[in-house]
């Protein structure tokens, strides 16, 4: 096992429409998309289709839909720990200028305890705060074997605080500093007193601010794709993650202002496609996007 991931699996439907009908409307999608989604299971993909072997811990049902996400798990080299669900996760996302609509139905009933790995040569350890109880239970694995452990923190979860302790790399949307009142400058110093070795904040495209080892706090400012090429912002956040997991693994001598600036250019690709499987970067995409969007 090189990396771990812990998740709730969606299948994402992206439609592009001017106007969602209503009442008893119809309308005709302009583009449509159907693909993997989650967060921690969609930073995994990034990150398999970056080089890394993920394990993916993650709900799956005996479904038409599960084995349409099976199929695309083999096709990328995720290697599923599946815990079984009755119904798979839907959701459909709708673009919008920059944003997304997203309306989902989630079935996180979890028929059975989640598994125990063996966790010998694992490096990395990636939550999106789902699956709680499997969440700190291998968090708290982690951080005795000594392996990092990394948390998206895209909203506030009933473990959320407790999951923190335990916690190396802490990577929180805007969204958590609203819920808990807090500006990112003091969500920032709240994840260093929680004991998180890296905290940041991302900001959309305003860019993110982030807090170092040292407690000095950075800006990163976002690369400014140009408005008409952004097509899907949807997912840009989880394969954010994903890929500087990568460049943490591929490069661990090398520091987050790095890891973060790979993993900026990657989502600045992702931005550009339609649909969470068309928006994972290669190498070469990320580099593309660093050569043309970077500041000589």
């Amino acid at each position: 096992m090189e990396a771990l991931f812990i998740g709730q699996t969606y299948i994402d439907v992206t439609l592009v429409a001017d106007a969602i009908p209503t009442g008893d409307d119809k309308a005709v999608a302009k583009d449509y998309a159907v693909s993997f989604g989650g967060n921690a299971v969609t930073a995994a993909f990034a990150a398999a289709k970056l080089g890394v072997s993920p394990d993916l811990l993650t709900s799956l049902a005996h479904d038409w839909l599960g084995r349409m996400f099976s199929d695309m798990a083999v096709r990328y080299g995720v290697f599923i720990h599946p815990r079984p669900v009755k119904r798979s996760s839907l959701s459909f996302v709708i673009p919008n200028n920059g944003k997304r609509a997203i309306l989902r139905a989630r079935d996180d009933d979890y028929l059975h305890p989640f598994p125990t790995l063996n966790l010998a040569g694992c490096r990395i350890l990636h939550l999106d705060g789902h699956q709680p109880d499997a969440a700190i239970a291998y968090a708290r694995a982690c951080r005795e074997a000594g392996i990092p452990t990394s948390l998206d923190g895209g909203g506030l979860r009933s473990n959320t605080h407790d999951l923190l302790e335990f916690i190396d790399i802490a990577v929180v949307a805007e969204r958590l500093c609203e819920q808990m009142e807090l500006t990112p400058t003091e969500m920032l110093t709240y994840l260093h007193a929680r004991g998180c070795r890296i905290g940041a904040v991302t900001l959309g495209e305003r860019g993110l601010i982030w807090i170092d080892e040292k407690a000095e706090k950075r800006e990163m400012p976002a690369l400014r794709v140009p408005a008409s090429r952004v097509i899907d912002t949807n997912g840009a956040g989880d394969i954010f993650h994903g890929a500087y997991l990568t460049s943490y693994l591929a490069h661990p001598e090398a520091g987050w202002d790095e890891h973060f600036r790979f993993a900026r250019a990657a989502s600045a690709h992702s931005v550009q496609k339609l649909g969470n499987e068309a928006s994972l970067p290669t190498l070469a995409d990320i580099a593309k996007v660093r050569a043309e969007f970077e500041p000589t």
